[in-house]
Protein backbone atom coordinates (compact mmCIF):
# COMPACT_ATOMS: atom_id res chain seq x y z
CA UNK A 1 0.00 0.00 0.00
CA UNK A 2 0.71 3.54 -0.60
CA UNK A 3 2.38 5.70 1.95
CA UNK A 4 0.29 8.77 2.56
CA UNK A 5 1.80 11.03 5.04
CA UNK A 6 4.74 12.51 1.95
CA UNK A 7 5.33 15.87 2.09
CA UNK A 8 3.39 18.26 -0.46
CA UNK A 9 5.21 19.68 -3.40
CA UNK A 10 5.00 22.88 -1.65
CA UNK A 11 6.13 21.71 1.74
CA UNK A 12 9.32 20.11 -0.08
CA UNK A 13 10.60 22.92 -2.03
CA UNK A 14 10.10 25.72 0.48
CA UNK A 15 12.13 23.24 2.93
CA UNK A 16 15.16 23.23 0.60
CA UNK A 17 14.84 27.00 0.78
CA UNK A 18 14.85 26.73 4.36
CA UNK A 19 17.80 24.49 4.47
CA UNK A 20 19.75 26.65 1.92
CA UNK A 21 19.18 29.69 4.19
CA UNK A 22 21.05 27.97 7.18
CA UNK A 23 24.23 28.21 4.98
CA UNK A 24 24.27 31.88 4.99
CA UNK A 25 26.66 33.26 7.19
CA UNK A 26 24.98 36.36 8.02
CA UNK A 27 23.61 37.07 11.85
CA UNK A 28 20.71 38.30 11.47
CA UNK A 29 19.00 37.48 8.79
CA UNK A 30 19.45 33.78 6.78
CA UNK A 31 17.43 33.68 3.52
CA UNK A 32 16.93 30.63 1.09
CA UNK A 33 15.86 30.00 -2.08
CA UNK A 34 14.99 27.34 -4.31
CA UNK A 35 14.18 27.66 -8.35
CA UNK A 36 11.47 24.98 -9.88
CA UNK A 37 10.44 24.01 -12.90
CA UNK A 38 6.44 23.44 -14.27
CA UNK A 39 7.42 19.81 -14.03
CA UNK A 40 8.57 20.05 -10.15
CA UNK A 41 12.17 19.43 -10.87
CA UNK A 42 14.72 21.56 -8.92
CA UNK A 43 16.58 24.12 -11.45
CA UNK A 44 18.70 26.27 -8.62
CA UNK A 45 19.16 27.17 -5.00
CA UNK A 46 21.00 30.03 -3.59
CA UNK A 47 21.30 31.55 0.07
CA UNK A 48 22.07 35.32 1.14
CA UNK A 49 26.23 35.80 1.28
CA UNK A 50 29.03 37.45 -0.07
CA UNK A 51 30.51 37.63 -3.45
CA UNK A 52 32.15 34.59 -4.47
CA UNK A 53 35.97 34.99 -3.35
CA UNK A 54 35.58 37.58 -1.06
CA UNK A 55 36.24 36.36 2.36
CA UNK A 56 33.26 36.32 4.48
CA UNK A 57 35.83 37.28 7.85
CA UNK A 58 36.63 40.17 5.95
CA UNK A 59 33.77 41.34 5.12
CA UNK A 60 31.44 43.55 7.27
CA UNK A 61 28.21 42.31 8.30
CA UNK A 62 26.83 45.06 10.25
CA UNK A 63 23.06 46.42 9.58
CA UNK A 64 24.38 49.86 10.60
CA UNK A 65 26.88 52.12 10.27
CA UNK A 66 28.43 54.15 7.30
CA UNK A 67 27.48 52.64 4.33
CA UNK A 68 31.17 50.77 3.33
CA UNK A 69 31.15 49.60 7.05
CA UNK A 70 27.54 47.56 6.66
CA UNK A 71 26.46 44.49 4.46
CA UNK A 72 23.91 45.79 2.67
CA UNK A 73 26.67 47.00 -0.69
CA UNK A 74 28.03 44.12 -0.28
CA UNK A 75 25.40 40.52 0.32
CA UNK A 76 24.28 38.89 -2.80
CA UNK A 77 20.62 37.75 -2.21
CA UNK A 78 19.42 34.12 -2.15
CA UNK A 79 17.16 34.87 -5.17
CA UNK A 80 20.05 36.41 -7.14
CA UNK A 81 22.35 33.57 -5.92
CA UNK A 82 19.65 31.14 -7.34
CA UNK A 83 19.01 32.61 -10.25
CA UNK A 84 23.12 32.88 -11.06
CA UNK A 85 23.65 29.44 -9.56
CA UNK A 86 21.56 27.67 -12.33
CA UNK A 87 23.53 25.18 -14.54
CA UNK A 88 22.12 25.37 -17.59
CA UNK A 89 19.13 26.21 -19.52
CA UNK A 90 16.14 28.92 -19.16
CA UNK A 91 14.61 29.75 -16.31
CA UNK A 92 11.63 31.11 -18.28
CA UNK A 93 8.16 29.89 -16.50
CA UNK A 94 9.49 28.28 -13.32
CA UNK A 95 8.67 29.00 -9.83
CA UNK A 96 10.67 30.30 -7.01
CA UNK A 97 10.58 29.34 -3.23
CA UNK A 98 11.78 32.24 -0.93
CA UNK A 99 12.04 32.23 2.60
CA UNK A 100 11.55 36.45 2.44
CA UNK A 101 9.44 38.28 -0.08
CA UNK A 102 12.00 39.81 -2.52
CA UNK A 103 13.72 42.91 -2.45
CA UNK A 104 12.91 45.53 -5.49
CA UNK A 105 16.24 44.20 -6.93
CA UNK A 106 15.99 40.91 -6.41
CA UNK A 107 12.31 41.39 -8.34
CA UNK A 108 13.79 42.75 -11.41
CA UNK A 109 16.20 40.05 -11.77
CA UNK A 110 13.26 37.67 -11.36
CA UNK A 111 11.34 39.37 -13.40
CA UNK A 112 13.90 39.49 -16.29
CA UNK A 113 15.29 35.72 -15.94
CA UNK A 114 11.03 34.74 -16.65
CA UNK A 115 10.43 33.42 -13.45
CA UNK A 116 6.26 33.28 -13.34
CA UNK A 117 5.92 32.27 -9.91
CA UNK A 118 7.22 33.58 -6.69
CA UNK A 119 6.45 31.52 -3.12
CA UNK A 120 7.03 33.09 -0.18
CA UNK A 121 7.34 32.37 3.35
CA UNK A 122 7.62 35.84 5.44
CA UNK A 123 7.02 39.02 4.44
CA UNK A 124 8.40 41.04 7.35
CA UNK A 125 9.24 44.21 5.19
CA UNK A 126 6.09 44.82 3.17
CA UNK A 127 5.56 47.89 4.48
CA UNK A 128 8.90 49.61 2.96
CA UNK A 129 9.45 50.93 -0.18
CA UNK A 130 11.37 48.27 -1.94
CA UNK A 131 8.70 45.76 -1.06
CA UNK A 132 6.16 47.52 -2.14
CA UNK A 133 8.15 48.53 -5.88
CA UNK A 134 8.44 44.81 -6.05
CA UNK A 135 4.82 44.24 -5.84
CA UNK A 136 4.41 46.64 -8.20
CA UNK A 137 6.36 45.36 -11.14
CA UNK A 138 5.31 41.54 -10.11
CA UNK A 139 1.41 43.25 -10.75
CA UNK A 140 2.89 44.89 -13.94
CA UNK A 141 4.60 41.89 -15.28
CA UNK A 142 1.94 39.39 -14.35
CA UNK A 143 3.88 37.20 -12.27
CA UNK A 144 1.62 35.30 -9.12
CA UNK A 145 3.40 35.77 -5.67
CA UNK A 146 1.65 33.69 -2.82
CA UNK A 147 2.61 33.29 0.54
CA UNK A 148 3.56 29.69 1.60
CA UNK A 149 0.73 28.23 4.15
CA UNK A 150 3.01 26.65 6.97
CA UNK A 151 1.61 23.10 7.32
CA UNK A 152 2.82 22.89 10.68
CA UNK A 153 4.64 19.47 9.72
CA UNK A 154 7.52 18.94 11.95
CA UNK A 155 10.80 17.40 9.85
CA UNK A 156 14.42 16.49 11.57
CA UNK A 157 17.01 15.99 10.02
CA UNK A 158 20.31 14.03 11.83
CA UNK A 159 23.20 15.80 10.10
Amino acid sequence: MKRTDYITWDEYFMGIAVLSAQRSKDSNTQVGACIVSDENKILSMGYNGMPTGCDDDEMPWAREGSPLETKYPFVCHAELNAILNRSTGSLKGSKIYVTLFPCNECAKAIIQSGIKEVIYMEDKYADTDGTKASKKMFEMTGIKTRQYKMSGRTVSLNL
